[in-house]
């Protein structure tokens, strides 16, 4: 998320109420060889749950000169109800900023090393929206920006409908470079419909699909940290970033405001 992809380095593939919480419902079916070791399916109402969530707060920019401010336990852009988590992107003037919207972590209260990171989300759409589903390192143990590495599970680019993107980036493999390991595939009702974003992330390689569709293999090469730093605990963000240098390469529409990312559950799972 901190830099986004080079569109001429992608690797294309297409593809052409309350919630039931039904336990025979085919969504809450756990994978065979694993277990659910934390979950937030959002039946409550109010602001995310904060034993499981936190909030990346400010409008610095966030490396990408974005326009938003990303508040912090602001129900209008972080908000629980009918089963779902919505995250509002909205056009106001707020601490200087003309966008405001959230960006929520599990930092410290959901770290992971290896495991199958599944989120059910349907997306906003519009010029300008830069929603994203991705994962940091917790800790940094090898160094500062990428080269303690970043997973990119979903991101798309309001100005390329229907592209859903996944990226892996390290020291070596990163968007500064030109190297990173990028894929993308077309789903044409990603913005109407809900569909499982998936990280299946193990010692020697990571997967990313959309929902059974695997479109980006990650191998680890053995030949350290450089390359791959995935040997350490990294915890999950969601958010809409608004324009910047990526999102905002043909402008923001402002006349599509307020728009939301909808999240069915967040489910972790690791093998038994």
């Amino acid at each position: 998320m901190k830099q986004f992809f080079y569109i001429s380095l992608l690797v294309v593939f297409f593809i052409g109420g309350c919630k039931d919480k039904n336990p025979e419902d085919t969504d809450s079916e756990i994978p065979t060889g694993y277990q659910l070791v934390w979950s937030d399916e959002f039946n409550y109402t109010g602001l995310p749950d904060e034993s499981k969530w936190s909030y990346d707060v400010g409008g610095s920019g966030w490396g990408n000169n974005e326009a938003q401010y990303y508040t912090n336990s602001r129900l209008k852009n972080a908000e629980v109800k009918g089963g779902y988590l919505y995250i509002n992107a909205i056009k106001e003037d707020f601490e200087g900023k003309k966008y405001t919207s959230a960006r929520l972590v599990t930092r410290t209260k959901g770290d992971w090393l290896y495991g199958r990171i599944e989120v059910k989300a349907k997306l906003p759409d519009g010029v300008g929206m830069w929603p994203a589903i991705w994962m940091l390192s917790t800790d940094y143990a090898y160094g500062g920006g990428f080269t303690s590495g970043e997973i990119d599970i979903m991101e798309n680019l309001g100005y390329i409908p229907y592209y859903i993107a996944a990226t892996v980036q390290t020291k070596s493999y990163n968007a500064s470079l030109g190297t990173q390991k990028t894929a993308i595939i077309n789903i044409s009702d990603c913005y109407t419909e809900f569909h499982k974003y998936i990280l299946e992330w193990e010692a020697g390689e990571m997967r990313i699909y959309v929902d059974s569709q695997l479109y980006l293999t990650f191998k680890n090469d053995n030949t350290g940290f450089e390359t791959w730093p995935f040997d350490k605990q990294f915890h999950l963000l969601l958010n809409i970033a608004v324009g910047g240098t990526y999102g905002g390469a043909q402008g923001i529409d402002d006349t599509i405001f307020p728009r939301t990312m909808v999240i069915d559950y967040v489910r972790v799972y690791q093998k038994k």
